[in-house]
């Protein structure tokens, strides 16, 4: 049988060209007015999944990194 793609790991991560795995940092949605400026500055960069965490997010999405990466 084909394996199915993740849709919900397709909408959170993204492979980068050179093969890491990005995704959005968490505590953006609400209650920020406590945080200060650079806090609310830096979450809006995307952060790599670390290595171990790259093998799961690949079965997640088996034919998202056709290449493999």
């Amino acid at each position: 049988m084909k394996l199915k793609t993740s849709k919900s790991a397709l909408k959170r991560f993204r492979f980068t060209a050179t093969g890491k795995v990005s995704r959005r940092k968490t505590r953006l949605n609400h209650f920020n007015a406590k945080d200060t400026g650079s806090t609310r500055r830096n979450r809006r960069k995307t952060k790599n999944i670390t290595v171990s965490q790259k093998k799961d997010i690949k079965n997640l999405m088996p034919y998202e990194n056709v290449l493999d990466r």
